[in-house]
């Protein structure tokens, strides 16, 4: 195995290949898992407390919003027991991820499915991987009225947490309909029924609370439980936007067209933030590393990302955030043009640039 970094003008090597690099990154930490796990729920219990206990509508508010990107945190470590990542150990990762699912009401089963399964099974392919799947443009002129003016919504820049809340966690994770679901297992309910009974027990507490304190129960169940709920479906609708939304970022049609552009390299974004602001996020925004090999832990996502764009130059969507930048790539992707391979706006009109011929990946 080569530790010379591939030339742009070579051929991509082979995702094995690849995952080889990051073999020594791989390693998982069973302890490590707990006490990140115990640290993000204590956090996420006293937030909770804080929007009862504190008396000023504004440290209410503010408690309920930091207890939202603790849900957020709490469900990227979910995350990574899912794809087997956060232990060595499968049957401790089931249960510790449902653990961590627990605040943001998602069912471990079904996120499962769609993620691992889908999501990166699929990456960017159209028809297949559901999540931000972009329209075309006969597509979005085919929508009623209302469900063109949702489209406008979730693709402003200004409402990813509706679009999660609606497209992702109501239609596909919670309870889904046999339409978006169509395989039907005893888990995928019972999992449902543990986040449903979690949800209930949070919003009898809320109550509870507010009626021994003498609050109003509607004020203490907007900031604890609504906008904690909000807050972590606007930052997930978020984060999976900008991992695989970008002008240089390819959608495919076509499934032999996807597998020869590298879709593991090619459609995954690395969002880089000032002041180590990642780490807040447990790394998750180190993107293109954990789609290249998902048995990295989050805690090791950073130098495995760092080894890709080392060994990758010039290769890999690295992407310095701002909000600017934000809003001019929410301006650009709105459909996406499958035959000139471009984002457009409503209207058709190209926004990115053609992608052209992309990278061969190396037989096996």
């Amino acid at each position: 195995m080569s530790d010379q970094p591939i030339a742009i003008d070579q051929p991509m090597p082979h995702r094995k290949v690849i995952r080889e690099w990051l073999i020594p990154l791989s390693q998982r930490t069973t302890l490590r898992a707990f006490v990140l796990l115990a640290f993000d729920y204590a956090l996420f219990f006293a937030l909770i407390t804080g929007t009862i206990a504190l008396d000023a509508i504004w440290a209410k508010l503010l408690c309920g919003m930091a207890a939202g990107f603790v849900i957020g945190r709490l469900f990227i470590i979910g995350h990574d027991a899912c794809h087997q990542s956060l232990t060595p150990h499968r049957e401790l990762n089931k249960v510790l991820g449902r653990i961590a699912f627990l605040p943001s009401i998602t069912p471990y089963s079904l996120w499962d499915t769609g993620h691992n399964v889908v999501h990166h099974g699929y990456t960017n392919l159209k028809g297949v991987d559901f999540v931000w799947e972009p329209l075309t443009a006969d597509e979005f002129a085919a929508l009623s009225p209302m469900q063109r003016l949702l489209q406008r919504a979730y693709r402003s820049g200004w409402a990813p947490g509706l679009y999660y809340m609606i497209e992702i966690w109501w239609k596909r994770e919670f309870f889904p309909n046999k339409k978006h679901m169509p395989t039907r297992r005893p888990i995928f309910f019972k999992d449902s029924m543990l986040v449903s009974v979690f949800g209930a027990l949070w919003i009898a507490a809320i109550t509870a609370a507010a009626i021994a304190t003498e609050q109003s129960v509607a004020l203490s169940l907007l900031m604890g439980v609504a906008i904690p709920f909000f807050f972590w479906n606007s930052m997930i609708g978020f984060v999976v936007y900008v991992h695989h939304t970008h002008v240089k970022s390819s959608w495919h049609a076509n499934k032999a067209a996807w597998s020869a552009a590298a879709p593991f390299v090619s459609t995954t974004v690395h969002l880089t933030f000032p002041f180590n602001i990642g780490a807040l996020m447990h790394h998750i925004m180190e993107h293109t590393a954990h789609h290249v090999d998902m048995s990295v832990p989050l805690y090791r996502l950073k130098k495995a990302q760092a080894k890709l764009e080392e060994m990758l130059p010039g290769r890999i969507i690295i992407q310095e955030f701002s909000w600017k930048w934000y809003f001019d790539t929410a301006k650009a992707c709105k459909l996406y043009d499958f035959g000139r391979e471009c984002w457009t706006d409503f209207k058709g009109k190209m926004t990115s640039p053609v992608r052209g011929n992309l990278p061969q990946v190396k037989a096996a």
